[in-house]
């Protein structure tokens, strides 16, 4: 028997000659990986597990014919820049970069390394590639950003609590730059809710607390909590004090309602982590990723915490529980 038939053998019977080709590899291919959040987040853990069960899917054996080098940024500005030099350094055939913050320190230390991120914010606004359709550089991946999404977040608050007439938007600037994006959209559609917006601007654990604890002291007052890594190293801490104050919070990942927020609506984070790993794929095999367009989600998921909801005295509508994708009880 020929050696390409046992590796299409070795791979089981739905195996393709695509995936025969990449476990043929002599050459051992090393993959970077920048993320933005804590090593320990079990969520941004189980993104990557989907990442490396995909590259396997599509022929790529860790320890075989390909290897990882992960990096990890804990929401600090100054740790991601470093990692990023790190990394380039290291001169890896492509690397992911994990939201904006770490895209756009990769992007700024090297021109020729491919990069592929995912979850980020505007990138055309942030200057990581020339247009969604051709990038035009070593950079592209998966936008996360939808125009809808602030009427979206304003209509969900507007059903789950309707007697809220205020809400405070919590972001760091230093790790959610592209902030003023989304502030737009939620106060484009704010008065058609009758509900009055106030950005808040936090950089440590201290700011969050002062900040929610304001919003707490003021009557008919809920959270937006943005798509900001520094929110997601601190999201037990948001959803803690948002319970402790009584405030209806929606999110924008499906984990902070797992984790005992109110409400989350936002694109499926495993499905990017599972595009990415098939852009990665084509790099490894060849493609340009200035001619790979940048993609927005496919997926869109809301899940309802119906536990958090009685625990501050709301009633979920029945219409609004039967759009939910899950409902935690």
């Amino acid at each position: 028997m020929k050696r390409r038939d046992l590796l299409l053998l070795g791979c089981g019977a739905a195996a393709s000659p695509r995936r025969a080709i990449a476990q043929s590899s002599d050459r051992v291919r090393r993959i970077g990986v920048l993320m933005a959040v804590s090593e320990d987040d079990p969520d941004v853990r189980a993104g990557l597990k989907v990442f490396t069960q995909t590259l396997h899917e599509l022929g790529w054996i860790e320890g075989q014919n390909f290897q990882i080098e992960y990096r990890w940024g804990n929401a600090d500005a100054n740790r991601i820049a470093s990692h990023a030099s790190e990394l380039v350094k290291r001169s890896p055939d492509v690397i992911v970069a994990h939201s904006t913050p770490p895209t756009a320190a990769l992007r700024k230390e090297t021109q020729s390394i491919p990069i592929v991120f995912l979850t980020v914010t505007d990138p055309v606004g942030q200057r990581l590639v020339d247009s969604l359709a051709r990038p035009g550089g070593n950079v592209t991946g998966f936008s996360v950003f939808e125009s809808s999404l602030g009427a979206k977040w304003l209509q969900l608050l507007a059903e789950i609590a309707p007697g809220i007439r205020r809400a405070h938007i919590i972001f760091n600037p230093m790790t959610a730059p592209y902030y003023k994006l989304y502030l737009d959209v939620i106060e484009e559609h704010a008065s058609s809710f009758t509900i009055g917006t106030v950005p808040v601007q936090v950089h440590n654990e201290q700011d969050l607390a002062r900040a929610i604890g304001v919003a707490g002291n003021q009557p008919q007052t809920g959270l937006f909590v943005l798509p900001d890594s520094f929110n997601v190293v601190h999201r037990s801490l948001i959803i803690t004090l948002a319970a402790q104050y009584r405030l209806p919070a929606i999110y924008y990942f499906r984990y902070f309602a797992n984790d005992g927020g109110l409400i989350s609506y936002g694109p499926d984070e495993l499905d990017l982590f599972r595009r990415t790993a098939g852009y990665v794929d084509r790099i490894l095999r060849g493609a340009d990723p200035a001619s790979l367009p940048v993609q927005v989600p496919s997926k869109w998921e809301m899940v309802i915490n119906l536990k958090t909801a009685k625990a501050l005295g709301l009633t979920v509508p029945p219409i609004l529980l039967s759009r939910a994708d899950e409902v935690i009880e």
